[in-house]
């Protein structure tokens, strides 16, 4: 298949080592002439759990630059797989994405937090636009360095269960995913799936970001597990009333998280320290949104979105 993945994070960059190493044809766009130079001369350099390093020789390009020379229409993508943080979802990339999309070529959105799937629907009106959520660990050590940090499953399919999706397009991605060691499957529930992410970005991502700790630290103080708890109830509620259908045990769930990524640092929390921007407008900053649509009280997470706002500024 031919892929374009947009973002050169570290869900980017682990996307297209892994399906780039089992044979796909990969076109890495990023966001600077500087990082895709470097991809493009050097290869991507995966560091596996168990430590081993692979040199993947990766095409790359910066957005722009691609997209100015008309490249994209050679390329023909079978998909576009969108993976920058919703920050980036601004009008200059929606258009960029036009042109990438521009015949109808589906695109697969893995972004955190809520709001961008119907974003992209207004704005890619030819192309389906598949929701995605993963659970796959993976820290950016350098401009092309990714460190496979945690294996995990990726869910995708179409955001609401009216839409009608040709299903072969769905299928080639999962078989070239599956083909790539990437743990895939295809779900008609992705507003549950997504929401339920959500639940948990809500409350490990903003509290480890205001406390300053890792994700295994954040219920050990029973203060902080109080506020968890809070924040979580508050969260649940909302997305209740929202559409969450999963009645699994939510908090366990979220204490599981905890555990199982103990020696994690959240992306927010090290959005903070390196001085970026985060998602808390997205995932705190969205549930307090459809909180206020829906006639809710939304008290916890407009605080720890105001506290984690006040740490931008800082």
């Amino acid at each position: 298949m031919r892929i374009i993945i947009v973002g050169g994070g570290a869900i980017g960059l682990l996307l297209a080592a892994r399906l780039a190493r089992a044979g796909e044809r990969i076109m890495l766009l990023t966001r600077t002439d500087e990082q895709a130079e470097a991809l493009s001369s050097e290869g991507l350099l995966l560091i596996e759990n168990a430590g081993a390093e692979r040199r993947i020789q990766i095409s790359s390009s910066s957005l722009i630059r691609y997209t100015a020379a008309g490249e994209h229409r050679a390329f023909a993508p079978d998909w576009v797989l969108l993976a920058v943080k919703q920050p980036s979802l601004n009008e200059a990339l929606l258009a960029e994405l036009k042109l990438l999309a521009a015949g109808g070529v589906p695109l697969l959105a893995l972004q955190n937090g809520i709001g961008h799937m119907e974003l992209l629907q207004r704005s890619l009106p030819q192309s389906p636009v598949y929701a995605a959520v993963t659970t796959e660990g993976a820290l950016r050590t350098d401009a092309r360095t990714v460190m496979h940090t945690g294996t995990g499953q990726l869910t995708f399919g179409s955001w609401t269960e009216s839409e009608k999706n040709d299903a072969k397009p769905q299928k080639m991605l999962l078989q070239a995913l599956n083909g790539a060691g990437i743990q895939a499957k295809l779900s008609k529930e992705m507003k549950d799936q997504v929401f339920l992410k959500l639940l948990i970005n809500a409350v490990i991502n903003p509290l480890t970001a205001i406390f300053q700790v890792k994700n295994g630290e954040l219920p050990q103080d029973p203060h902080r597990l109080k506020l968890m708890r809070a924040l979580h109830g508050e969260s649940e509620q909302i997305l209740r009333a929202d559409g969450l259908q999963s009645n699994a045990d939510h908090w366990e769930r979220l204490l599981g998280v905890c555990a199982a990524t103990a020696a994690n640092e959240s992306s927010m929390l090290r959005d903070i320290r390196a001085g970026r921007m985060t998602e808390i407008n997205w995932i705190n900053g969205g549930i307090a949104e459809r909180a206020k649509q829906l006639g809710l009280p939304s008290k916890m997470n407009e605080a720890v979105r105001a506290l984690v706002e006040a740490l931008h500024v800082s």
